[in-house]
């Protein structure tokens, strides 16, 4: 049986099995520079906001504690859309407390003011889970000023080590176009 000898160009040589094209590592670089840039961006701790405010503009009518109740609340008592309306603004809505203690308890204080023309009246306000309570220093916040909230997350409620714990508090209120607020806090429970 006579043997053939092939012949290779220096193309088909170069793009032999040893050579791996070095297009592939580009992408395999880039896919990874992306990756890691939405980790990075996701895990990313909020900075922390200044709460800008004078005491003379804060609501301090009949303060309460919000807790985990899911059941349905109260009707909400929106004014008649004819007759001036409240209008809820929580400037910050977000906060990432970062990594925290297993049995870590940690707060964080929003503003939730009224920039409407009639009385904002909160009626009902709960947290998402029985390891957030949230103090707020007024129920009924009238045009111009605000309330605080401050939001406590107790890490120990649940054994959550080792996960990362999204945690909120809903707002109901009379404000039409958003009756329902939300403020949203972020944890990285570490693992002892």
């Amino acid at each position: 049986m006579a043997r053939v000898a092939h012949r290779k160009s220096a193309r088909s040589r170069a793009a032999g099995k040893d050579s791996f094209p070095i297009h592939w590592i580009i992408i395999a670089v880039l896919l990874l520079a992306g990756g890691g840039f939405f980790v990075w961006a996701e895990t990313e701790p909020a900075a922390p906001v200044a709460l800008e405010y004078a005491e003379e503009d804060m609501a301090r009518d009949r303060p309460f504690r919000a807790i985990h109740e899911m059941r349905a609340g109260p009707p909400i008592p929106f004014l008649p859309a004819d007759q001036p309306q409240p209008k809820i603004v929580v400037p910050s809505s977000y906060y990432d407390f970062g990594q925290i203690g297993a049995k870590a308890v940690v707060k964080r204080t929003f503003l939730v003011r009224n920039e409407g023309d009639a009385p904002l009246t909160i009626s009902r306000a709960y947290t998402t889970c029985g390891c957030t309570v949230a103090d707020f220093t007024a129920r009924v916040i009238p045009p111009g000023k605000a309330a605080l909230v401050t939001l406590i997350l107790d890490a120990g409620f649940h054994d959550v080590r080792g996960q990362t714990v999204k945690r909120g508090i809903i707002i109901e209120n009379n404000d039409r176009r958003k009756s329902k607020a939300e403020i949203w806090t972020r944890a990285s429970v570490a693992r002892s």
